[in-house]
This record gives C-alpha cells, structure tokens and sequence, in this order.
C-alpha cells in the first residue's frame, strides 16, 4: 500500500494460500513484485498461481525486529500487537498485512524521531489514533488507542517479553489480544475466522472472565464468545472461564 494513496486495503484472511510462484517471487534478491495474473509464459494457470497473495511473514518479521530494537533503544514503553503479537505467542497465523506496536500517546514525539533517525519513512494519517510508517517495503503501524481505548503504561506494563524471530521485545498479554481483537469487530468488520485460531491457541493463557466483563457490552463480541461454548473451546455457560 502507498501511504500517500488513498484509504487502506481491507486486510487479507490469515489463512490465504499461496502458490510456489509466491513464494519464490518472495524469496528473491529485492522481492520484485509477481507479474500480473495472466502473463509470462505459464499461461493461464501461472497467471492465476501469481493472482494469490504473495507470503510477506519473513520480510514482516525482520520489519518488526528492526522496529523493536528502536523502540527498545528510546526506552519508551511499547508492545508488539496485531497479528505478529499472536505470532510471537505461538499461533501459525500467516503475516501479510503490515507490523503493529501499541505506544503511549506522550511518546509518539520521541519514537517517530528515532524511527526517522534509522531511516524508517513517517507518514502522519488523518487518523488521530495512530502513525503509520514504512521500511524495508512493510508497513507499520504505531497505536495510541486499541479498539478506541487509549493504550496505557498499565497495559504495557502487562505484556511479556517474548522472543520475536530471535529478537525479544514486549508482546501485548493473550487476554489483552483478546481484549482488544473483540472490542474491534463490528457489523463491518466482524471476520470471526481469523479470529478463531487466536482464540484456540490462546485458550489456556487468557483470562476469559475478564474477557467477558470488559467486553460485555459488544454485541459482536458476546456473540464470538457463544461460538466458542459451542465449539467446545470454552465450557459452556460458565462466566469465570
């Protein structure tokens, strides 16, 4: 995406397939775009191989070390979020989208200066909850505010630090993930299959009662949170899960 160009493509589900082609275009010195679907001289089925997402888990991951490892250095308080949070917790999410990181809002001065000193492109959004960024080709994303509520140094404090790809750094906490990814859905947005693997895989980690009782006015969410008793991931009518 051109962040001077227009509102942001909707997201791509986690569980996109990908061709060899892809993969081989992402593996390539520089990741030159794939060619449009139809041409070069595999004919039809190439052009269709090439039309899927390509896999950017790789290249986002050494985006968001290189992101960390500044936002480490300002000694601002920070947390990887979104789905390369749920990544660095264990689940197999693919990573196509771009990097989140949840900052304080008094620090967004301090951590767009050492970003812009390492070279990484600021780009300020008419969103007021947010700067986005660009290196290496991925986006990023600096949040002030998940799901419309301010990030704070509490909630920051409660993120682990966890290897990412080698590099460790703060991870946003399984109940917050849960937290913040129910709060977001809506009658717009309310793609229940990415969020089911995150929820399966985060099972055990996450305080369900708390979940609960912070999103208990969301309808999406209470209607997320039924699915899962009848699935059989969290036991049915039990509040305190």
């Amino acid at each position: 995406m051109n962040l001077t160009e227009g509102p942001a493509p909707h997201h791509v589900a986690d569980g996109a397939a990908r061709s060899p082609h892809a993969r081989a275009a992402h593996a390539s010195p520089g990741r030159p775009a794939p060619p449009e679907s139809g041409e070069g001289p595999g004919g039809a089925e190439e052009g269709r191989a090439q039309a899927l997402p390509p896999d950017h888990t790789q290249a986002i991951l050494e985006t968001t070390k290189e992101v960390g490892a500044v936002l480490k250095a300002s000694g601002c308080p920070f947390a990887l979020v979104g789905s390369v949070a749920a990544y660095a917790h264990g689940i197999p999410v693919r990573l196509q989208h771009d990097t989140d990181f949840a900052v304080r809002r008094e620090d967004a001065e301090l951590v767009t200066r050492s970003l812009r000193e390492r070279g990484i492109r600021i780009v300020e959004p008419p969103e007021d909850w947010l700067v986005k960024a660009r290196a290496g080709g991925e986006e990023i994303d600096l949040i002030f505010a998940l799901a419309g509520r301010p990030v704070t140094t509490e909630l920051l404090a409660r993120a682990p630090t966890l290897p990412v790809d080698s590099v460790h750094m703060p991870v946003l906490a399984p109940t917050d993930i849960m937290v913040s990814r129910l709060l977001a859905l809506s009658e717009h947005h309310c793609d229940f299959g990415a969020l089911l693997p995150v929820a399966r895989g985060l099972r055990e980690r996450v305080d369900w009662a708390r979940v609960r009782q912070e999103t208990a006015d969301a309808p999406m969410a209470a209607a997320f949170l039924y699915l899962l008793e009848l699935l059989d991931v969290l036991p049915r009518g039990d509040a305190a899960a």
